[in-house]
């Protein structure tokens, strides 16, 4: 996430730096505890947060467990993640749901926070796991702001209970306590009451709050947070935590370009959990929070498990089955690759999927120059072919490709460059779907010792058929390939398993060169 990018690069170089050494003496575990806590204020990371972390790990780091390892380096890498995931409020605590519905959640924080646009997307979130939430307008001060709501509302999907016009008007305390009695009336199961900020904290703010609590005995209160206003943060969570109080935290704008040091203190200064992270404007850009996966993210370690999950709901499970069963029989054809470019749109955006990816803080300008559109563009250049085109590229003379680029509005070169990292495609995915390694040009082989793919490939051979009769000897062939285990891959084979992040860098690579 951008938030962290400074201090990720920061905490990365000194452990880079670290990993040089053989041996580590208390000079170097001094040296880089400096440079932890230099990275860590820098960040904006609340003075005795930065003290509390920097001491522990100080003390973990000359203990004999780093003493006595393999790689001290990598020891103290593990000591740093493993106090990162603790300020950051260790295990994951989800939403707690009342025994006898609906269950209320109300929302509080300063004006500008991002309340209102994450009560959509908690709306949505919780309707895709079958809930049926209500949102309540409760911010009757703010000009528009009942307006805004009915609006993310009906881009959500979701009801809304907004009897009175706000700017002013209507007693906020009443119009929460008449919502939860509406949603009992209607048998909704989940009422989120979006409450009233202001620019700072002040009295008539948390009176107001606290009323909005007493009256509607909420089973969570969640404060929201901007993650990109520092140091304030922390005085800010305090001052609501001492007026209304708070059962969990949601940080907001997380795909800012601040410091970030407000979601590594607020947790350990508050005491209460981060329950979800908002990282985008869209209704689909918020995710609960994991502190193990947010440290590992922070450390440039990746975040394979969120990326999965992100997979796991946008691939259809049988179309998957359908495909690698087709790849490792049939050809691979233009159509079908269409088909498999759309399911990873269903996952969002390439460049925060690719971000996920281990190792890839040092690749922000290769990200970054990424461009989201080129899927697009491929998109469009593959509609602009006939039927028989798609299934067979080889037909694609010269007329044809001036054709598609016009019908397109793309350039001859588009259309060849497209040919051509389609073959690629398939053939990479011809090998993942067998149970091969895929051989990215210019890399060799995804994983495993360079010559691993040549070895696989002559251990394949042999296992082939050795008949004398070539039509017999394609048709045990063909078996043979049908028979053989398919691998996840990010173009949504494997049947049972989840796309690797391997194929999700492929995709990309392929997807983007030109």
């Amino acid at each position: 996430m951008a938030t962290f990018g400074t201090l990720s690069d920061r905490l990365t170089e000194t452990f880079r730096n670290l990993r040089k050494k053989g041996q580590l003496t208390p000079a170097d575990v001094d040296g880089t505890v400096r440079e932890i806590r230099r990275a860590l204020l820098d960040a904006d990371v609340a003075l005795p947060v930065v003290k509390e972390f920097t001491a522990a790990v100080r003390e973990r780091a000359l203990g004999d467990e780093v003493n006595r390892a393999l790689n001290p380096a990598q020891q103290v890498v593990q000591i740093v993640n493993d106090e990162l995931i603790g300020i950051l409020g260790g295990q994951q605590r989800r939403l707690q749901f009342a025994k006898n519905p609906p269950t209320v959640i109300m929302l509080a924080g300063l004006q500008g926070s991002g309340k209102t646009t994450f009560a959509g997307k908690l709306a949505k979130m919780l309707e895709k796991d079958g809930h049926t939430p209500l949102l309540v307008a409760c911010d009757l001060q703010r000009p528009n702001a009942v307006n805004q709501l009915q609006v993310v509302a009906e881009r959500a999907g979701a009801a809304i209970y907004a009897p009175e016009p706000g700017n002013g008007v209507g007693d906020p305390v009443k119009v929460a306590r008449d919502g939860v009695a509406y949603a009992t009336r209607q048998q909704h199961d989940i009422v989120i009451i979006d409450t009233a900020g202001r620019l700072g904290v002040d009295a008539e703010l948390m009176k107001q709050a606290a009323d909005i609590r007493t009256a509607t005995q909420p089973d969570e209160v969640l404060f929201v947070i901007d993650a990109m206003i520092g140091q304030d943060a922390v005085n800010t969570a305090k001052a609501f935590q001492d007026g209304v109080d708070f059962t969990g935290v949601v940080l907001s704008k997380l795909d800012g370009d601040a410091r970030g040091g407000a979601a590594l203190s607020v947790a350990s200064v508050t005491g209460r959990p981060i329950i979800f992270a908002s990282t985008g404007e869209g209704l689909d850009d918020v995710e609960p929070f994991h502190p193990d996966r947010m440290a590992s993210r922070i450390l440039d370690l990746g975040d394979i498990l969120t990326l999965i999950e992100q997979a796991q709901q946008a691939f259809d499970e049988a179309e998957a089955m359908k495909v690698a069963e087709k790849l490792a029989t049939e050809t691979f054809t233009l159509e079908d690759f269409l088909e498999q470019m759309q399911q990873m749109k269903k996952m969002g955006s390439m460049k925060k999927m690719l971000g996920m990816l281990p190792g890839m803080g040092s690749m922000k300008q290769q990200l970054e120059d990424f461009d989201e559109r080129e899927i697009d563009r491929t998109e469009a250049i593959i509609r602009s072919m006939t039927v028989a085109e798609r299934r067979n590229p080889k037909i694609l003379n010269g007329s044809r490709r001036l054709r598609i680029a016009r019908g397109s509005g793309m350039t001859v070169t588009d259309v060849n460059q497209l040919v051509q990292r389609f073959e690629q495609a398939a053939k990479m995915m011809k090998t993942v779907a067998r149970g091969g390694v895929p051989n990215i040009p210019g890399m060799g082989p995804i994983g495993g010792k360079p010559g691993a793919s040549s070895k696989r490939g002559k251990q394949q051979k042999a296992k082939g058929s050795r008949s004398g009769n070539p039509a017999k000897r394609a048709a045990e062939n063909a078996g043979i390939a049908a028979a053989a285990p398919a691998t996840g891959s990010g173009f949504g084979l494997g049947g049972q398993k989840a796309p690797s992040e391997a194929d999700l860098a492929e995709l990309q690579k392929l997807l983007g060169r030109g």
